[in-house]
């Protein structure tokens, strides 16, 4: 398939995890990538193995500068944007009453303002071309529902899912073409649940735990969450806008299941 060909993604986050899933891709029907991440030389090393003409960049998500330049630097290699992908993001567990004001700072900082300036700053390149173009934000389930455990991170990516929102009106009511949608994770298997792993003791013990809590009996893969990503930023998706795509094995469908005792 063929559906990017031609056309120039930022992804931040770009170095891993869902990011690099989503840069694969993205490249592999014909994307230009700007592979972001404050990591530059795993970016730029995932920017080699691409199928296409892509570069890695260094970028702190927060820094206003920062997304000052990589708009510079997409608008004078490629001539334009045509996709965003928001994908940068940390989070922090603990107890609420105990949660250190640099982690909620943090959280705030690199989950909704990265959000918020990458947003802000890809729709004015955006739109100077006057082609179709799209924006998809990496939220979570923790964006719709809260967790005692995750206060600060849940407040992030809850500010991620209505801002969300808030960008697809507004660039609508502009009569810009260019959509904004956020998609929705369940548990995925990626380098971020390494610290969890090493505070539990045992990875794979970890992850079957996580997915008794899944239907489907299984934890996502960065890959399943990159699939949704690319339909939402495909000409298919084109009248998808200000949308939350949940991907959780059917985590919110409802009630956990009851094993029945009848008959027994």
């Amino acid at each position: 398939m063929t559906r990017f060909k031609g056309k120039t993604a930022i992804i931040t986050g770009g170095a891993s995890g869902i990011g690099r899933a989503t840069a694969v891709q993205l490249a592999s029907e014909g994307c230009h990538v700007i592979v972001a991440d404050i990591n530059f030389d795993t970016a730029e090393k995932v920017a080699k193995s691409l199928a296409t003409d892509s570069i890695g960049f260094k970028l702190d998500v927060s820094s206003e500068d920062g997304w000052n330049d990589i708009m510079k630097c997409t608008e004078e290699t490629f001539g334009g944007l045509e996709i965003l992908v928001n994908s940068a993001g940390i989070g922090f567990a603990g107890d609420f009453e105990e949660m250190p004001l640099a982690e909620w700072n943090a959280m705030m900082s690199v989950n909704l303002t990265g959000t918020f300036l990458g947003c802000q700053k890809a729709i004015k390149l955006m739109k100077k071309s006057g082609k179709p173009a799209a924006i998809a934000n990496v939220s979570s389930l923790g964006g719709l529902v809260g967790a005692e455990d995750l206060a600060g991170y849940c407040a992030s990516k809850g500010g991620v899912t209505l801002l969300t929102k808030s960008v697809a009106l507004y660039c609508a009511g502009k009569g810009y073409d260019i959509r904004c949608n956020s998609v929705h994770p369940t548990y995925v298997d990626t380098e971020m649940l390494d610290p969890i792993a090493d505070a539990f003791g045992d990875r794979q013990a970890m992850l079957d735990g996580m997915a008794s809590q899944v239907p489907l009996g299984r934890v996502a893969k960065p890959e399943d969450i990159a699939s949704a990503i690319l339909y939402l930023c495909s000409p298919e998706a084109g009248m998808v806008t200000g949308h939350q795509m949940v991907i959780d094995g059917g985590q919110l469908a409802g009630m956990p299941a009851q094993h029945s005792t009848k008959g027994e």
